[in-house]
């Protein structure tokens, strides 16, 4: 008997090895992909600007990698004497105004650099409503908690968005033509106006999508979405906050992912990379003996794992476990 929907996953001749360059832009999905492949040493650069959730920002992101943006002033908003990027998450905010420009512009070079040589770029769109700043009639990335009063907000369309996204994916081809593009919507709900809001918003997303996959540089569509609303069809499933994927939802559709785009060998060297970064964060219990031994254990692992995988960079595990001997 056959007690849940499967969700059919898409195939990728390309692979995911430790010498691929992979990005990840957006949403959820983004970044908790990219932070696992990241926990074991992959060549990853996830979310350099930050989360971001519209598909408008993820699309100026990377028109600005794809053009190697200089910031200055003019792209910094003052808001009671803090300085910050509309463009970038929240934590891009400082209150000193070179400070800011010259992390922006930091960030700018690496993504400019990477987007250059990336094999694949993963795209996850979060939500299609926008808010745009009333000054400006610009879409903004993130609001930074400023008044509302500032913005409007809106339901962007399908064809805005896919007509958007038809022009990057179009630069992207000219600075990259070996870029494989990946699209994914984020299976957060955004319940703010409620959950019939939250679907058209997700529809639009979907069918943007949809429209753009014609494109020379898309490669496909992975189902995130899809794998948490068929396959994990159960509330035990979401954190806490009844909105987010809970960890194990998270593991279930990373397996998903490394089934579709990482061969098993590489699969588990990344497995014991990850096991050596995540004890990193490990709390040792007791004192100096237990932490020598624990370390001990560690480097013997790091050993291992370096004549096996010489190709994989342990510096910071090696330096850090040193220090505990």
């Amino acid at each position: 008997m056959e007690l849940r929907t499967e969700v059919s996953l898409p195939a990728s001749a390309d692979r995911i090895s430790f010498s691929t360059p992979v990005m990840f832009l957006g949403s959820c999905f983004a970044g908790e992909i990219g932070y696992r492949m990241a926990s074991g040493k992959l060549n990853v650069l996830t979310n350099p600007h930050g989360t971001l959730f519209n598909p408008f920002s993820v699309a100026g992101a990377l028109d600005r990698f794809a053009s190697v943006y200089v910031y200055d002033e003019k792209d910094i908003y003052l808001h009671q004497n803090r300085y910050l990027s509309l463009e970038h998450h929240t934590s891009f905010s400082s209150w000193e105004k070179d400070a800011l420009i010259l992390r922006l512009n930091e960030v700018s070079r690496t993504a400019s650099s990477f987007l250059r040589e990336a094999t694949f770029l993963f795209v996850t769109f979060g939500t299609s409503n926008v808010f745009t700043l009333k000054k400006s009639g610009n879409i903004v990335a993130n609001c930074h908690k400023l008044p509302s009063s500032l913005f409007d907000r809106r339901q962007a369309t399908w064809a805005e968005i896919s007509g958007r996204w038809r022009a990057t994916l179009d630069r992207l081809a000219e600075v990259n033509p070996a870029l494989k593009v990946w699209f994914t919507v984020s299976p957060v709900r955004h319940l703010s106006d409620g959950a019939h809001a939250n679907q058209l918003s997700k529809s639009h997303l979907l069918l943007a999508v949809s429209e753009l996959m014609s494109h020379r540089s898309v490669a496909g569509y992975f189902p995130a979405y899809e794998l948490f609303m068929d396959e994990l069809r159960d509330y035990r499933f979401y954190a806490s906050d009844m909105v987010h994927p809970s960890e194990t939802a998270i593991d279930f559709v990373w397996e998903k992912f490394s089934q579709v785009f990482i061969d098993s060998p590489v699969l588990r060297i990344w497995n014991e990379a990850a096991r050596i970064t995540r004890a990193m964060a490990h709390r040792i219990a007791g004192g100096k003996r237990e932490a020598a031994s624990f370390a001990t254990a560690m480097m013997e692992r790091i050993s291992e794992l370096k004549a096996k995988a010489p190709y994989i960079d342990l510096t910071a595990e090696e330096t850090y476990f040193r220090s505990l001997l």
